[in-house]
């Protein structure tokens, strides 16, 4: 059990949620309004995608990422950013006949430095790296890609700048990677991993799944653990019950109860209440600070 935990709010992501709600962000103004909203109502950490202001899909301009954080930090509001990497590995197969030549259409694939391009400009204090390839939950020819060799790359760009990788976890094998990461120094003390569960493809969000998972972390890791649609809320109470933190937010659930569309700060305060009902006290962002160690990044 976790008696001191923090809260992540994952604002936006880059999935098809704007048709389902209108409380999803899309614009960088209100993408920075929503994760102002969420830090106020007890948010020590945002994270933060960005989505084309024409089309509401994701995705990884640099210009959308730089003013969204400069309207966070403008705004003097404290909380810790974090940016994420994940943009740029998606690759959409021609068919399962043909699966080459690749589909254009969804298909972004990048190399590590136009994926970070967004995180070394601003440098915020926390980046996500997505611990593996997977076939993610649209379905389909789309393979969610990000192999050992890249993830390396990215993980030495990222420690040179002096920003904190976030380690996205969505399955046990995601874990022997971050394991070698770690091994080979190119993660710093603590490892920060998130538990992404319930995802299609992944790892299911079922108890013993999840303590599995845990009972792999590195002896020294700080984890969240997640889960989307209506078991995010229920994971507030799960992930601090098995030792960790809490994220919620609209990347991953858009309901604050059945048929109530949720805003970030709904969430985050839902997320806050069950907390403090369990005698778990919601550490700010200066806090977090010190417990992950998170640095002043080169710059």
């Amino acid at each position: 059990m976790n008696f001191e935990a923090f809260i992540t709010c994952a604002i936006t992501g880059a999935g098809d949620t704007t048709a389902r709600s209108e409380k999803v962000p899309v614009t960088p103004e209100a993408i920075a309004e929503s994760a102002l909203g969420a830090a106020r109502a007890g948010a020590a950490i945002v994270h933060i995608h960005v989505r084309d202001p024409q089309t509401g899909k994701g995705g990884r301009d640099p210009k959308l990422f730089k003013e969204v954080v400069d309207r966070i930090r403008a705004s003097g509001e404290n909380v810790v950013l974090n940016l994420t990497a994940g943009m740029g590995g998606d690759l959409v197969l021609g068919g399962d006949e043909s699966p080459l030549p690749y589909s254009r259409e969804g298909t972004d694939m990048a190399g590590a430095s136009e994926r970070l391009r967004h995180v070394e400009e601003l440098l915020p204090e926390i980046c996500t790296l997505d611990m593996g390839t997977m076939n993610f939950a649209a379905g389909g020819d789309y393979v969610m890609t990000n192999t050992p060799a890249m993830l390396r790359a990215m993980a030495r760009k990222v420690q040179s700048w002096g920003v904190r990788p976030e380690l996205e976890v969505f399955d046990t094998g995601h874990l022997v990677l971050a394991k070698e990461l770690i091994a080979e120094g190119l993660i710093d003390d603590p490892p920060l991993i998130q538990l992404c569960m319930g995802i299609p493809y992944g790892a299911p969000d079922d108890i013993n799944t999840l303590m599995a998972l845990v009972g792999r972390l590195p002896a020294n890791a700080i984890f969240s653990a997640f889960s989307i649609g209506r078991m995010q809320l229920a994971y507030a109470a799960m992930a601090v019950l098995a030792g960790g933190n809490v994220r919620v937010g609209l990347e991953d659930n858009l309901y604050l109860s059945r048929g109530r569309l949720a805003t970030n700060a709904d969430l985050v305060a839902r997320a806050v209440t069950i907390l403090e009902a369990m005698n778990v006290r919601v550490l700010g962002p200066d806090e977090v600070r010190a417990k992950l160690r998170l640095k002043q990044p080169v710059g």
